[in-house]
């Protein structure tokens, strides 16, 4: 019986065992190679000390797809052992997994305990590409306090009808708004179609107020630029960049820096100077091939390298979450029922006297 082939990637200090290492995880496309799963290994080998700056410590939930990504593959987002799907996310760790890895004891918004691998090393992040990751979603807590964030994140998400255009004008006028805040951003392309914005903040201030201070920056977003949205159900939010302010929940999770997508091409979320999202027309050109050039430039990697030098305060953004009107607005549909939550319900489908004024069903024996 023919040996099955191996492949060994040089990461810091150790070198990380890859098997299958000729297996195809992107096909080709009209402007890439097909990249296979040695590839994607040396990829987050090469780009470890910039993303180490992004996710060191933090606890992270893998997005694994073992036999490659294909057109038309479907994502399971279900509990496990109900996930059919060709990828899937991973939580807890795999047994047999290298004891030197770190993990980290997190809890659901239900308060069930999770031990998830926390990004300490290089290493760590081959591993997990031998594994079958391509995208790492890490939490925005660091591992020595799981319960305060560190970091607000704002998600530009285009619906239906808009261009990338309007997500780089949007993600320009977050930026002014921040600055006249006091405040400094990082912007990231999503790895899609999307522009994320990254602020340090100290961690003195649960998830429920990040949330509200991400609400609060979203309908300051709104008063100074009509092409931007926080309505939570998609039949109000129309041709508009939504503001996806639950993000920031416990538990909620997006693509870091120099994360692979399953995407055509194998786009990377790709961290940019603000410069850069100026001029960008194209957030596909930047890629598995591509972003090794960027490593050579030194302006965007050197911007996001300051994003630690200052960590700011919360208290701007949850004074607009408490004097701009709206209220509080709609949480994921797995969550409990929150306090003063709205009626999880499409507003187009609401019958009016079927609610309390809490947001409650009325319910009739």
């Amino acid at each position: 019986m023919a040996k099955a082939s191996e492949a060994y990637v040089l990461a810091g200090e150790r070198e990380v065992r890859i098997s299958s290492p000729e297996r195809v995880i992107y096909e080709a496309t009209e402007w890439t190679p097909e990249v296979t799963k040695l590839m994607v290994a040396q990829h987050f080998a090469d780009v470890a000390e910039p993303m180490l700056g992004a996710v060191r410590n933090r606890p992270v939930a893998l997005e694994r797809w073992p036999g490659g990504w294909r057109e038309g593959m479907v994502l399971s987002v279900g509990p496990m052992g109900q996930q059919n799907g060709d990828g899937f996310y991973s939580k807890r760790l795999p047994k047999g997994s290298p004891d030197w890895l770190t993990t980290v004891q997190v809890t659901t918004p239900n308060g069930r305990p999770i031990d998830e691998l926390c990004l300490t090393e290089p290493a760590s992040m081959v591993w997990a590409a031998q594994m079958g990751t391509l995208t790492f979603h890490p939490w925005a807590v660091r591992g020595a306090d799981v319960d305060h964030p560190d970091e607000l994140r704002i998600d530009l998400d285009p619906q239906p009808g808009t261009t990338f255009a309007d997500v780089r004008r949007v993600a320009l006028v977050a930026d002014e708004l921040l600055r006249d805040l006091g405040m400094r951003g990082f912007a990231k392309t999503s790895g899609n179609r999307g522009i994320h914005v990254y602020v340090r903040i100290r961690p003195e201030w649960s998830f429920e107020d990040v949330r509200h201070a991400a609400i609060g920056f979203g309908r300051e977003l709104e008063r100074r630029d009509s092409g931007v949205t926080t309505a939570w159900w998609k039949e109000e939010r129309g041709e508009r960049i939504f503001v996806d302010y639950n993000q920031n929940n416990r538990d909620r999770t997006i693509a870091s820096a120099w994360s692979l997508r399953p995407k055509p091409g194998a786009p990377v979320s790709t961290p940019l100077s603000w410069a850069e999202v100026a001029e960008l027309k194209d957030p596909q050109e930047f890629n598995l091939f591509t972003v090794r050039e960027r490593l050579a430039s030194s302006e965007p990697v050197e911007s996001w390298a300051a994003i630690d030098d200052e960590a700011y305060s919360l208290e701007p953004l949850l004074h607009l979450w408490e004097t701009l009107p709206g209220g509080e607005l709609n949480f994921p549909p797995d969550y409990p029922k929150m306090a003063g939550e709205p009626p999880r319900v499409q507003p187009s489908k609401k019958v009016a006297e079927h609610w309390d004024e809490d947001g409650n069903r009325i319910t009739t024996e």
